[in-house]
């Protein structure tokens, strides 16, 4: 049975170049996206156009059982999940806490929060069993620093975190490798930041500060650092880690 690469939140930003770079490497990458049937289709006829092995189904983390079935299909029906990348977002917009819904709050807190609670207690025990595992798990600034407007999304995505936090400690010594990924700045893809700014203000915000100019973060470069981590030496292990365009400042400086 093929090792197989689980991309949770698999876009054309950041998860669906994530999977292609496990595919170039032999892994059969299993698919998963909230929405868009077709452009889930897309990326499987990509992956499969350049000799990857590649499957896939939508996924609404918030259904109950939605994320506990489908590992359990692909542990029984294609192989042993060695790596797993939850890259959902929680990201509702910018919104006063006024303006904020319980609904809206609690929304992120189930995407960001609990769908990674359910996959790392339906896979964690999967991976003890088998003595070794990685969870790669995409984060955001908002995970290390709060903002005006952002309390939904601060708050799920520190969550997060603390989870990250929380499961090497247990996890770390069964040879199970978990990683908070800070994608600390814009990213160029079309289905993240492109919706959010729109197709005219993305195209001006790529051609004033990205392509060749290299400060929006290219999504086929993240996936590299993706791999790196998940091929790492137990003895060096990266837990948490920050990436940034060279142009941007630090969280931590603005």
């Amino acid at each position: 049975m093929k090792k197989v690469c689980l991309v949770i939140g698999s876009g054309a930003g950041v998860g669906g170049n994530v999977a292609k770079r496990f595919a170039r490497e032999g892994f059969h990458v299993y698919l998963c996206r909230r929405t868009d049937q077709d452009g889930l289709n897309k990326l499987i006829n990509e992956i499969e156009a350049d000799d990857g092995v590649a499957s896939g189904s939508l996924l609404n983390v918030i259904d109950e059982n939605s994320i506990e079935d489908i590992v359990n299909h692909i542990e029984k029906e294609i192989g042993p999940i060695e790596v797993a990348v939850y890259n959902i977002g929680a990201q509702i917009g910018n919104r006063d806490l006024k303006d904020t819904s319980y609904k809206a709050f609690e929304m992120g807190w189930r995407m960001a929060t609990f769908g990674l609670f359910r996959l790392a207690q339906v896979l964690t025990p999967l991976m003890e069993e088998r003595k070794s595992g990685t969870i790669l798990v995409t984060s955001a600034t908002s995970a290390v620093r709060g903002n005006k407007g952002q309390i939904s999304h601060a708050s799920a995505m520190a969550g997060r975190r603390m989870i990250c936090q929380s499961l090497n400690a247990e996890f770390a010594s069964k040879n199970i490798h978990i990683a908070h990924i800070i994608i600390d700045g814009a990213v160029d893809a079309p289905d993240t930041l492109g919706k959010m700014l729109g197709e005219e203000n993305f195209q001006k915000l790529r051609e004033t500060k990205g392509m060749e100019n290299d400060g929006l973060l290219v999504p086929e470069k993240i996936a590299e650092t993706y791999w790196h981590i998940a091929q790492q030496h137990r003895s060096s292990w990266t837990h948490e880690i920050d990436i940034r365009s060279f142009s941007d400042q630090a969280w931590w400086n603005t």
